[in-house]
Parts: structure tokens; C-alpha cells; sequence
């Protein structure tokens, strides 16, 4: 699993490393070499999908989008048996090329399956994003969208833009007025049932835990994650989960037990 920070939230990604290796490969190498490190969705269509790891942002004087470095393309891999479903990941490619995939990446916000299931050989399914993610994809795919084509040097790339604080030129365009994402993480393939919910429970509400804290951590019997942005923190002991906020309440709320969140944590991906 991946995860792709976003100011709206996080968007965590299970990978299809099994049914879909050289495009998880593939995936993962823009991931590991920091490619991806300030990116921004640049593509919007209501109902359709949402589409970023294409473009960098930079912040400046005649601020412009960068092209992200491209790796060899992918081999298609698309099956029938992972079709382009909502909530599914993909890789975009060339018209008329099926393998010509390299970093742009999309989530279909719909079921899309008769479109691009049979066109330019199947767009490759290579990833799910969690029941809490897509609460961020849909929040993103609501913004408005602007056609900032004469912004860009590079052609199109900025047809169907999402858009924060309505900017009204293309000197507004900037990191503040783009949807940014952060440095994509890697999550442990192996996790603690903790873990598991602190990482829901971080991409579901994340105006109280949100993410980009230190690792897990341990004393006097708890297991914990610290929340610096929020001064909180979520901890579990004895088979129970609390959240502790010191400058909201000084005693720990119980949110009720390990099992009963995991439980919803796994229905949400985790």
C-alpha cells in the first residue's frame, strides 16, 4: 500500500504487486526515487477520473509546470478479470499505443469499464484506493475545474485543472491555489493491527489525526502515534483504542476495542 498525501487528506492505494508486477514495478520506481514529490492533479473530468503524477510545481517567478522524468514505458498488463471499476487505479498512456505507459497515474471515479476497458488495449489496473481515500478523490473531483492551457508551455496539460481559492490568472497559479501531493510513502507490507487502524483512522479523519508524524511508539503498555499537527495522539493497550488530546481534554477518551476497529478498518482496505 501507498500513500499519497493531499491537503484534502490522504489517498492510501492497495497494489495489485501480484496480478499487475511490471506495472507495480513501474509505479513504485517513480515512488522510491521521489519522483512524485510535488505533483499535482492536473486532471479533472466530473464522473470520469481524476489524473496526476504527470507534473511537478514549483513555486517562483513564471512558475511552470515540469514534465516528471520518464522511465522506459510499461508493458500493458490489462485483464479483463481487473477492470477499470470505481475506486480502481491506472496508468495513463499514449492514444494508440497500449504500452506506453510511464509515470501519469488516474482513479476512476465511476464505472468506467465499457470505455476504457476496450480502449487502446485496456488501461491497466494496477491498484485499488481504500474507502477513505476516495472520500479525498471525490473532495478533489468536486473543486472547480479551469482550462489554464495558455499557463503552460506544455500543450494541454492544463485543460481540465482542479482548482483551490479560485485563482483568477495564471500568475495565481501555485502551490496554495494547485492540489499538491506530498512525498508518496510506502506502508509496511507487514503491520501491527494497530497500525492498520491508525492508518485508517488517520485517512478517514484527518482533521484530528492527520498524517506525517513519526512512527508508532511504545511506553508504559500503550502503542501510540503522536500527531504533531493536532497535538493528539491515538493509542491502543489491554484491547482498546483512545485518543488522547491534551489541549482539548486532559484524560483519554476510549473509543471502544481493537476488534470492533479493525474490523472497520479492514472493511475500509486497511
Amino acid at each position: 500500500m501507498v500513500r499519497v498525501p493531499t491537503a484534502l487528506g490522504p489517498v492510501d492505494i492497495e497494489l495489485f504487486d501480484t496480478a499487475a508486477p511490471a506495472t507495480v514495478a513501474n509505479y513504485l520506481s517513480y515512488v522510491r526515487s521521489g519522483a512524485y514529490n510535488n505533483t499535482f492533479f492536473h486532471r479533472s473530468i466530473r464522473n470520469f477520473v481524476v489524473q496526476g503524477g504527470g507534473y511537478t510545481w514549483t513555486d517562483g517567478a513564471g512558475g511552470q509546470p515540469v514534465k516528471v522524468p520518464a522511465a522506459p514505458p510499461v508493458v500493458n498488463e490489462f485483464s479483463a478479470a481487473r477492470s477499470n471499476l470505481r475506486g480502481t487505479v491506472e496508468m495513463a498512456k499514449l492514444g494508440g499505443d497500449p504500452n506506453s505507459a510511464t509515470s501519469e497515474w488516474f482513479v476512476n471515479l465511476a464505472n468506467n469499464a465499457e470505455n476504457l476497458d476496450k480502449q487502446n488495449g485496456g488501461f491497466t489496473v494496477f491498484g485499488r484506493v481504500t474507502t477513505a481515500g476516495m472520500a479525498v478523490m471525490d473532495a478533489i473531483a468536486a473543486l472547480p475545474v479551469q482550462a489554464r492551457n495558455t499557463c503552460s508551455a506544455t500543450s494541454g496539460a492544463l485543460t481540465n485543472l482542479p482548482v483551490v481559492n479560485n485563482p483568477t490568472s495564471c500568475a495565481a497559479l501555485n502551490t496554495s491555489t494547485l492540489v499538491m501531493t506530498g512525498p508518496v510513502i510506502e506502508l509496511p507490507t507487514v503491520q501491527r493491527d494497530s497500525d492498520r487502524i491508525f492508518n485508517y483512522l488517520e485517512a478517514a479523519f484527518p482533521g484530528y489525526a492527520a498524517p506525517a508524524s513519526p512512527a508508532s511508539g511504545a511506553i508504559s503498555g500503550y502503542y501510540f502515534r503522536y500527531y504533531a499537527k493536532t497535538a493528539s495522539y491515538l493509542a491502543t493497550k489491554d484491547g482498546q483504542l483512545y485518543f488522547l488530546a491534551p489541549n482539548i481534554r486532559a484524560d483519554l477518551f476510549d473509543l471502544g476495542t481493537v476488534v470492533q476497529w479493525l474490523a472497520i478498518a479492514a472493511a475500509a482496505g486497511y
